[in-house]
């Protein structure tokens, strides 16, 4: 383990596939002690491919750097008293079961944090343990049940789901946060805590704006294609070769665009004076930008827009995304491991002054360190 911020802290990880697994990947980057339990057959993401890495899928090796592995069958009662003392050593433990599911096991809160009540108990599920608690929580479901798919595509094309799993991702950060507070609470009063994290509640907070809209402005959004509903030029535009993205989002930012495409007097003409102005009118205002913009190719104007501080930037495939982030010194590749077990993964995303973090282990193989742990979960020295 590193000597990162949560050194010292175990965390015995039940969780599977993504949301759960990138919240303690995350912990793991930041120094704690992580127990990932599987079953017999492991995690299912490790069987997901393509791609692969030798056997190995790349969706597994992104999310499980820095854990140690051991496959207990919680359907066997020795297995399931190992499990059990794992949660009652933990200082975290993250699951994301169905509401319920592993109280049949002993290991729901009440009955983990009855024989460890300083335990930080977090909990991901779909919907929550409330009227939503039957409903299997999968990440495309919510895309479409939260609105996120009827706003994403083109405006008369059907519905599309985000490239990513993205509510995932979105309830796993959240998970962190909701475990990083209750240490904390932990620090300050000796007692642990459930936290619950449900993917539609992530989505919905997520949906920032669109939410809003409706929330606040009882205004039902809907897709756009590219186009933003509240900010122009906000959207990918022709060039002479493809296209670019321009966001001038405020008014000095469009008087600048103006100038580098050389039409000073669109910006001072009062029917785009505003940003509200501007984007009650982008159908007259989007031809007078692409004029210019047409007239030289993306990556002329890119390096122009930059320098005259206009945000712009191309529309990269995945490789040139790394690229640009080692062109700007981001670093956003660490290898984890030696020799064959060297896993090429995305660096952490949050630098830190004094305590940065590490990448000990590479993802583990099913069971790994099974004999170790078990040997300290029966009463042997620390593993």
């Amino acid at each position: 383990m590193t000597d990162g911020p949560l050194s010292g802290v175990l965390v015995a990880d039940f969780s599977r596939i993504l949301a759960g697994p990138y919240a303690t990947m995350l912990l793991a980057d930041l120094g704690a002690d992580v127990v990932k339990v599987e079953g017999p057959r492991g995690d299912d993401t490790r069987t997901w491919t393509p791609p692969a890495r030798g056997e190995v899928s790349t969706y597994y090796l992104g999310v499980n750097r820095g854990k140690r592995s051991i496959a207990l069958d919680l359907r066997e009662e020795g297995d399931a008293r190992l499990a059990r003392e794992l949660a009652r050593r933990a200082d975290v433990l993250v699951e994301n079961f169905r509401p319920g599911g592993l109280a049949k096991y002993g290991l729901d809160y009440a009955a983990v944090s009855t024989g460890n009540p300083g335990v930080v108990y977090a909990s991901i599920s779909g919907f929550g343990s409330g009227a939503g608690a039957r409903v299997p929580g999968y990440d495309l479901m919510v895309q479409a049940m939260s609105g996120l798919m009827s706003l994403t595509g083109e405006p008369d094309g059907p519905p599309y789901r985000a490239g990513i799993s993205v509510f995932d991702v979105m309830a796993g950060n959240h998970a962190v946060i909701g475990v990083l507070a209750a240490l904390r609470h932990r620090d300050t009063t000796g007692r642990g805590q459930h936290v619950e994290v449900n993917l539609m509640s992530s989505a919905l907070t997520g949906l920032v704006n669109q939410s809003s809209a409706y929330v606040a402005g009882d205004v039902v959004p809907f897709r756009m294609g590219n186009a933003h509903p509240s900010v122009f030029p906000y959207e990918p535009l022709p060039t002479a070769d493809h296209d670019l993205i321009v966001a001038a989002a405020n008014d000095g930012q469009f008087r600048k665009l103006c100038e580098v495409l050389g039409i000073p007097e669109v910006a001072d003409d009062p029917r785009f004076a505003r940003n509200a102005d501007r984007t009650a009118r982008r159908e007259e205002l989007r031809p007078l930008l692409v004029e210019r913009l047409v007239t030289r190719p993306a990556d002329e104007w890119f390096a122009l827009l930059v320098e005259a501080g206009v945000p712009s930037g191309p529309i990269n495939t995945i490789d040139g995304g790394f690229a640009v982030a080692e062109r700007f010194e981001l670093e956003p590749v660490v290898v984890v491991g030696e020799g064959e077990r060297a896993v090429p993964t995305t660096r952490h995303p949050i630098r830190f002054s004094e305590t940065p973090a590490g990448y000990a282990l590479p993802p583990p193989e099913l069971d790994e360190h099974g004999a170790e742990l078990r040997k300290w979960l029966e009463g042997g020295s620390h593993a």
